[in-house]
């Protein structure tokens, strides 16, 4: 795409939608849809296989709407459609605009994959491909969910309702609209759906969404430094655990574990079960070691160095790397009965912390200024 065509996602409405530009209605929409421009963005890998000649071309095809939300629709043998193309599709009622985004074999996979049975009837219909006045209704559609949120916002704090409504998507035919809202307990919204459709004289739908589909849909920086994955790549959203943590030898602060949705991080799952099959081979937490000098706790562990921190009880701020070999040369001879004399024999003495030296004198403030 080049860099005149690109818009400021605050001034596209449609940026949400995987629209690199606002739908336009007197030029064709040909470079409406870009793969860079949407998130969840799926790779048709099958797109330069061709299809056997015995085999028909399967028939469904994955339509996308505002933000993640996606779903699957049948075509028939009269409509061509291609990946970019606008189209109309069932809804209940009347029908919605969406963008094609996945066609041809590569959605057999998808609909596989999400447990989408297409010889189903319940698999909606894809009408056709947008007409001029049905572009025009679906831009004056979307150009009014901002202001309609913010709307509704202030009409639930004049009811005292405890929710947070996050996001509002018009249909197509502006004829319905989905409000997504996030709240701690059951809210009892039946008077403000009253006043929202005698407000906006249309069909009202309430959603609620967790914290973290929240947090998907606002997207953010991570404190990585990253936009957040729940926004760019993961959609399926796993139980987190403290227990994730305590395997990883990380701190149980709730400041640091918790991301911006207020719930654990899901990059605690991540290296999990790394962290779960390296400690298999490591001894317990409450195992001692006995020597004559005295007896030996565990403090700390190093999966990646195989190093066990141990200290004696009568001086427990003296810490000593072991290596996990060692450990377990001591613990065999415990069971023997044996005392060994001292863990100092055992200690790791390459572990040593590293000194970085300041070799470009970057924490000198007048490094740039000209000597005279």
């Amino acid at each position: 795409m080049e860099e005149s065509q690109k818009i400021d996602p605050r001034q596209n409405h449609f940026a949400t939608r995987s629209c690199c530009r606002q739908p336009s209605l007197i030029h064709k929409n040909d470079n409406i849809f870009s793969h860079s421009c949407g998130k969840f963005d799926a790779y048709d890998w099958l797109d330069q296989i061709p299809l056997p000649a015995s085999r028909q071309p399967f028939d469904c095809v994955e339509v996308r709407f505002k933000n993640n939300r996606k779903e699957f629709f049948r075509t028939n043998s009269d409509t061509q459609v291609h990946v970019g193309d606008i189209v109309a599709v069932e809804a209940n009622p009347g029908h919605d605009i969406g963008i094609v985004t996945l066609v041809g074999e590569i959605v057999r996979l998808q609909m596989k994959r999400k447990k989408v049975d297409p010889a189903k009837d319940d698999v909606r219909k894809l009408y056709r491909k947008a007409r001029l006045s049905d572009i025009e209704k679906w831009i004056t559609a979307v150009e009014k969910e901002d202001a309609t949120m913010f709307k509704t916002r202030s009409i639930a704090s004049g009811l005292n309702l405890k929710m947070k409504i996050n996001d509002v998507e018009y249909q197509g035919d502006d004829t319905k609209a989905i409000f997504y809202y996030t709240a701690d307990e059951r809210v009892d919204f039946r008077e403000l759906i009253k006043i929202l459709a005698d407000e906006f004289k249309i069909r009202i739908e309430m959603r609620q969404i967790g914290a973290r589909q929240e947090a998907s849909r606002l997207g953010g920086i991570g404190t990585c430094g990253r936009e957040l994955c729940c926004s760019t790549w993961l959609g399926n959203f796993s139980t987190v655990s403290t227990n994730a943590a305590r395997i990883q030898q990380l701190s149980l602060n709730p400041q640091k574990l918790a991301g911006q949705c207020g719930k654990l991080k899901c990059c605690l799952n991540y290296e999990f079960s790394a962290y779960y099959e390296a400690l298999k081979d490591f001894p317990s937490d409450d195992t001692v070691l006995q020597t004559k000098k005295g007896d030996a706790f565990i403090h700390k562990i190093d999966v990646f160095a195989a190093t066990i921190w141990f200290a004696y009880k009568s001086d427990p701020n003296a810490l000593m790397p072991i290596p996990l070999n060692k450990v377990k040369e001591v613990m065999a001879a415990n069971k023997k009965g044996k005392m060994v004399p001292k863990l100092e024999d055992y200690v790791n003495n390459q572990h040593k912390k590293t000194e970085h030296e300041n070799s470009m004198s970057q924490d000198d403030l007048t490094r740039f200024d000209k000597k005279k």
